[in-house]
């Protein structure tokens, strides 16, 4: 069994932060319809992936849409409107991610569906939620952390901000609350039996990513200077250093104790002196020799490969971790062990590697029972799921509602 068997969720996202959050919750047994244009019906379909069959293969590495079913529907018409409100009258979440009021001009929004069934859990996940003065505004993962005030933390002194991709804003922010409000909803409607609306904003989480910094700055006025601060980069003890073999190694030496670790570890106990203090989250030490033993840090870490070093260092308990390029990641035998890598046997392309499921419970742990569907390949099964003939079925495609 599977904690979330049983749950059927509607997918209407067109976005990977979107995808992520619904793959999590297949990954414990939801059952999810991905819910796709019908290419001839959008403007911004210019192509029709599911006619390439390269394309259709390798959607096995797309594990974002494992455990999901793809159907096509055109919503712009009345008939696949009915197909949807079919599928909506017997789901238990509708997750979407088009920008506010977009859903209800198409007729699939929160207060028509609930009017279908009661007890749906309606998450709207949009850059800056559902009201307010930059609802309707067009954003993405780098605007969100620009407002959010997280981009300014990231980086170097006297240069811009660093990006961090798009970790923040879509994955931890809206990926992993869109997981939790459904998640609360859910549990809230076993009290009351009615479902409810979550309204997830990629900026809000941000802030709410920020909670630990805007604390801080809320009780002590501490602004986290870009790459001036304990946990930025700015101090010997947390920061990256290149090895003999041009790769790099990662130190998290925060606490005093782990500093003098590694000062043994490296046989430098002179540069003890130079562990973390509090003034770390105000400002550098002006005394010029802290750069000297940074200095002399990086010499000695050049004198050695990656590999030896992070024997040496985890031998002497001092934190530290192999940067990886993309393809060391999983040569790692931590992540390994942990089971963070899957691989699955593919008719045409062979072993196929996905991302393994980070949640571990014992009772009830993951899987994932299916690799992510083409667009539509679905359609049919789902349709006769509800109720539909194939005449029906046909008829319907020929008119453009489904595909």
């Amino acid at each position: 069994m599977q904690v979330l068997e049983g749950i059927k969720i509607i997918e209407l996202v067109q976005m990977p932060p979107g995808e992520l959050c619904t793959m999590i919750l297949g990954d414990f047994g939801a059952d999810i319809t991905k819910v796709e244009a019908v290419p001839q019906a959008s403007g911004r379909n210019l192509i029709d992936p599911a006619e390439a069959e390269g394309f259709k293969a390798l959607m096995a590495f797309n594990a974002l849409n494992r455990n999901k079913k793809s159907i096509r529907l055109n919503l712009k018409s009345e008939q696949g409107k009915q197909v949807f409100y079919g599928l909506a009258k017997d789901a238990d979440v509708v997750v979407e991610g088009f920008r506010p009021g977009v859903a209800k001009r198409m007729g699939v929004d929160y207060e028509t569906i609930n009017k279908i069934n009661p007890r749906i859990v309606y998450c709207a996940l949009s850059g800056y939620g559902q009201d307010g003065p930059y609802s309707q505004n067009p954003g993405h993962d780098i605007n969100y952390i620009s407002i959010a005030g997280a981009l300014n933390l990231i980086g170097w002194p006297g240069q811009p901000p660093v990006i961090p991709l798009n970790f923040l804003a879509d994955f931890a922010g809206a990926s992993l609350h869109g997981v939790m409000g459904i998640m609360l909803a859910l549990f809230a409607r076993e009290k009351t039996g009615k479902g409810q609306f979550v309204d997830i904003s990629y900026t809000d989480s941000v802030i709410t990513l920020m909670t630990f910094f805007l604390q801080q700055y809320f009780g002590g006025g501490l602004k986290f200077p870009r790459g001036e601060w304990a946990l930025g980069g700015g101090y010997p003890y947390y920061k990256t250093y290149e090895t003999g073999d041009g790769k790099l190694i990662s130190l998290g030496c925060v606490e005093p104790w782990f500093w003098e670790n590694l000062c043994k570890a490296i046989g430098r106990e002179d540069l003890k002196v130079f562990s973390f203090t509090p003034e770390h989250f105000l400002h550098k030490p002006p005394d010029a020799t802290w750069y000297e033993a940074e200095e002399e840090v990086k010499k000695i870490f050049l004198t050695k490969t990656r590999n030896e070093w992070f024997d040496i260092l985890i031998k002497h308990d001092v934190p530290a971790g192999k940067v990886y390029e993309m393809d060391e990641i999983f040569s790692d035998p931590q992540l390994l062990h942990r089971k963070m890598l899957l691989e699955f046997d593919h008719a045409k392309l062979g072993k196929v590697r996905q991302p393994g499921i980070a949640l571990k419970l014992s009772d009830t742990p993951g899987r994932v029972r299916r690799l992510a569907p083409y667009s539509g390949e679905n359609t049919d099964e789902v349709m006769q799921s509800l109720g539909y003939s194939s005449p029906d079925i046909e008829s319907l495609r020929k008119a453009n509602a489904i595909g």
